[in-house]
């Protein structure tokens, strides 16, 4: 745990999520580029920037959620293949552009940076062996991460909470992912979309899980009203401990209006030579030859609100990072300076994102919280840490029951039951009732083999996946509607496929075709 300095401390928290996207039956598939994205744009250049700080001798600290989705697909096989096969096509599209630009001055630097990050990938993946789940946990062996777990799917809970049973498999398949890739347990656990309905710390503490976050309001109005806000954690009446964002350090980095990433002279995420070049030069490198699809390759600053962009300049995006980190990090200094006054402890600024915020959103995002932690450990009034370490420097809190609440729209469920998504619950709980009488007509498959045990074991994959809070998120969001209705009818059919087989005794045609296609917690 870094020196404790006696203003404050801020609590960095990176969530690490994709859902389990896998299509072995087709030889590419267009959304599996989400998880090649995210390799490519944000989980190298964060491995990149912490590993450099380590070698600096810089004494950084905090915590970060790697999903039991995500975790599950850094190992698998056939992804770590295609991603390969995809990496090498950038490299291709990368020479090509090199070739291309030739001696443009605006426009040849951006195809050389380029150039340098995609070997800087090829090389990281490489040299763990294909499976970043080492370099993470690497990383959390030399005390710089405390990694945190999520429920195995990414599930909202509050929507299972009439099926104690859904939620319960949900955490334990979390836990035991998270111990059998990672091989540790976990202590914390990032509520997928922060959301908390009261009694489900009962079901944390289950298995082993000793602290959650939530949304700010949760604590503020908790019963009884957190008497320090969110500036320190909270104890639930069991002992499980509970730490609530901070809203003015969230707002700064996360608005892309009012916050550090819609700057000007940062990349722009949309202009992208995918749309700007012809279809034939682009094609061999777009989704099935004729979809035209991001690229990664964008010449383009945000310039502002206008169609005329002005090329993208490296050096001056990257300075401008560090001025920002600067900011951050100063207004983090006068936000505790301030609360000190206000408190009988020092006061805790916790400060959690999505991690694909930086790098695949925000390009500059890794530089940027490179020099915040750099900061940080220079700061004489700011001390970064992971959560869990202000738990156990303090370990008297107030006992509050937070209140209902997520960090969506409104910091209630309305973004992920609505009238664009509401029609999954119910065929998801219908499904989640009728696994836990399985469950307990098997005494939890314990006397079940052969293919009925295979069957039973995949049915539960198969409803786990359905309960996956993408997929509402997504028809909420209106991004990729049809894959994600797609994906939630498919898990549910092939749910009671399955379960239609366990009940007739007579094996399910498909058995063997789902259980390859759906490929997750063995």
């Amino acid at each position: 745990m870094p020196e404790q300095h006696s203003w404050g401390q801020l609590a960095l928290h990176l969530h690490a999520h994709l859902p389990f996207v896998r299509h072995p039956e087709y030889s590419s598939f267009l959304e599996e580029r989400w998880f090649f994205d995210a390799i490519t744009d944000t989980y190298v250049p964060l491995l990149l920037r912490f590993e450099q700080l380590h070698n600096e001798g810089v004494p950084f600290r905090l915590s970060m959620t790697l999903s039991p989705t995500l975790l599950s697909m850094f190992v698998d096989p056939l992804l770590q293949d295609r991603f390969e096969r995809h990496l090498q096509q950038q490299m291709e599209l990368c020479d090509r552009e090199l070739a291309r630009t030739g001696s443009d001055p605006d426009y040849r630097p951006v195809v050389e940076m380029y150039s340098r990050r995609l070997s800087a990938v090829a090389y990281q993946y490489g040299r763990f062996g294909r499976n970043l789940a080492q370099a993470f946990s690497m990383l959390a062996d030399w005390g710089h991460l405390e990694l945190c777990t999520c429920s195995a799917t990414h599930c909202f809970l509050p929507h299972q909470q009439l099926v104690p049973r859904a939620v319960e498999r949900q955490l334990q398949a979390a836990v035991q992912t998270h111990e059998a890739i990672l091989g540790r347990r976990p202590d914390g656990i990032w509520l997928p979309e922060c959301a908390y309905y009261p009694g489900l710390e009962e079901q944390l503490l289950d298995v082993g899980l000793l602290y959650f976050f939530v949304d700010g309001h949760a604590l503020q109005l908790g019963q009884p009203r957190s008497l320090r806000g969110v500036h320190s954690h909270v104890y639930l009446p069991n002992g499980v401990a509970a730490f609530g964002r901070d809203q003015e350090s969230s707002k700064q980095v996360w608005s892309a209006k009012e916050g550090y990433p819609g700057d000007g002279l940062y990349r722009d995420f949309y202009r992208d030579i995918g749309f700007d070049l012809p279809l034939d030069y682009v094609a061999p490198y777009i989704h099935d030859g004729h979809t035209r699809i991001l690229t990664g390759f964008k010449y383009h600053a945000i310039t502002g609100e206008t169609e005329h962009k002005q090329p993208y300049k490296p050096a001056l995006a990257q300075a401008r990072a560090a001025e920002h980190a600067a900011h951050f990090v100063w207004c983090r200094e006068q936000q505790v300076a301030w609360l000190a006054g206000q408190l009988d402890r020092p006061p805790l600024i916790v400060a959690p994102y999505d991690a694909e915020l930086f790098g695949h959103w925000w390009f500059e995002g890794p530089d940027f919280l490179y020099h915040v932690l750099r900061l940080s450990a220079e700061s004489r009034s700011l001390t970064a840490l992971a959560a869990k370490d202000y738990m156990l420097a303090y370990p008297r809190a107030q006992v509050v029951v937070p209140n209902p609440s997520s960090w969506g729209d409104g910091s209630y469920y309305r973004f992920w039951i609505n009238a664009g998504n509401e029609w999954l619950v119910p065929h998801i709980n219908a499904a989640g009732r009728r696994m836990a009488e399985l469950d307990q007509q098997t005494a939890g498959g314990h006397n079940e083999s052969g293919w009925r045990g295979r069957a039973l074991q995949q049915a539960r994959r198969e409803l786990l996946l359905a309960q996956c809070s993408d997929w509402p998120f997504i028809l909420s969001t209106g991004t990729s509607p049809e894959y994600a209705a797609s994906r939630v009818t498919r898990h549910l059919a092939d749910f009671w496929h399955l379960v239609q087989g366990l009940s007739s005794d007579e094996q399910p045609l498909r058995l063997d075709e789902i259980c390859n296609r759906d490929h997750i917690f063995s």
